[in-house]
Parts: structure tokens; C-alpha cells; sequence
């Protein structure tokens, strides 16, 4: 079964509503300049979900810190990350999520040296933002990609284009990453249309997986 997580999580009460839904990995996002960012003052609370942080061209100790400090060992690097900084960050026992920005003209080949040093890629829609961007890109595209790393697909997922996910079959695909299309605001969650894509997933979405 396909796995699901959910970013751009800030409001405690929502980060709780969510939670109750029980979804695989729930993520926090550490940079000022995202609509999403987390706030100087943030708090979880108790939730029992696989917290990941969402970080941008972030150095090692502050994101080594930052992750302390809401329970996760899990990074998911969103800039100009090195795969020398990912070799780091696996070093001291953090799971790694390398982002890469795609678009009809993106060279997978860029993925290859980050290969032993990342345990999961994330395919997300090039644009303006580091990520939340609100769009669909052509997912065909993945094609061209040798699947040798498990990866989570995101860019502007909802109820409508996720049902077009069967063109990923047979692909190394670990999970979906909800973000803006699941939004009623940057940062807050509609409870009803991630429960409705959780359903989706769960009983109309044929199995996928590589």
C-alpha cells in the first residue's frame, strides 16, 4: 500500500485533527521564507505520526537541532543540499529525503550521485517556491527515471489528479505528500478532503507499488 504524508503542518489543533487520521509521516517546515514555516515559538504536542523536517540550504548542526527538537530523525532537504551534507546527516543516524524539482526538461541523471547517500527521493513540481506550489507535474516524466531509490511524489496532489495515478505503476513509488491541495489556508488542513484521499488510496487506487 501506498503511504501518505502530510506537509506543511504548523497549528497545533490541526496538527492534532490530522493526526487522528493516522497518516504515515507528518512534515514540519523549518524554512522562514515558506508561507508554511513552522514559527520561532512552535509546538507538536503528543501525536504519534513519523515527524519529518522540511529544511532549504540549511547547515548541519541547526538541522540536526531543529530535528531534535520536535522528536524526528528524519530530514527532507528541499535546496542545493551536497550529497557530501547528506552523507553527514545519514552519519549521524537521520533518515534522508533528497527533493528535486521536476519539469518537462529535468535530467534524472542529476539524481545519480546522491543514490548511497539518500534512503528516499522526492519528486516535486519545479516552480516559483521551494515546494507548495500548487501544481501537477507531467508525471510520464518519471519514466525516465531508473526507480533505484524509493521516492514520494508531491506537487499540488488532490482527489482529482490522483485519480491519473496509475501511470505510476510498476515505479518505486513509497508515498504521496499532500500539501496545498489539501489546504483551506497555507499551513491548515481541510480534515475532510485528506480523509477522502486517505479512502482514495485505500480502496480505489489499484496497487502501484514496484
Amino acid at each position: 500500500m501506498v503511504k501518505l504524508k502530510v506537509c506543511g503542518m504548523r497549528d497545533v489543533a490541526n496538527i492534532q485533527a490530522v493526526a487522528e487520521l493516522r497518516p504515515d509521516y507528518m512534515g514540519f517546515i523549518f524554512y522562514k521564507q515558506s508561507p508554511r514555516y513552522v514559527g520561532d515559538q512552535f509546538s507538536i504536542g503528543d501525536v504519534n505520526v513519523r515527524k519529518v523536517g522540511v529544511f532549504v540550504n540549511e547547515n548541519t548542526e541547526k538541522i540536526l537541532a531543529q530535528l531534535k527538537s520536535i522528536g524526528s530523525t528524519t530530514a527532507q532537504l528541499h535546496g542545493d543540499e551536497n550529497p557530501v551534507q547528506c552523507a553527514e546527516l545519514k552519519g549521524q543516524g537521520i533518515t534522508v529525503i533528497k527533493v528535486f524539482p521536476v519539469d518537462d526538461d529535468f535530467n534524472f541523471e542529476k539524481t545519480k550521485e546522491y543514490e548511497n547517500v539518500s534512503d528516499f527521493f522526492l519528486f516535486d513540481t519545479k516552480g516559483k517556491l521551494h515546494g507548495g506550489n500548487a501544481k501537477v507535474f507531467n508525471w510520464r516524466k518519471l519514466q525516465e527515471y531508473d526507480q533505484s531509490v524509493p521516492f514520494f511524489l508531491s506537487g499540488g496532489l488532490n482527489a482529482d489528479n490522483l485519480k491519473d495515478i496509475g501511470v505510476l505503476k510498476d515505479m518505486n513509488l513509497h508515498a504521496l505528500d499532500l500539501n496545498s491541495g489539501v489546504e483551506d489556508s497555507p499551513g491548515l488542513k481541510n480534515i475532510s478532503k485528506i480523509s477522502d484521499l486517505m479512502k482514495l488510496i485505500q480502496y480505489q487506487i489499484p496497487n502501484i507499488q514496484h
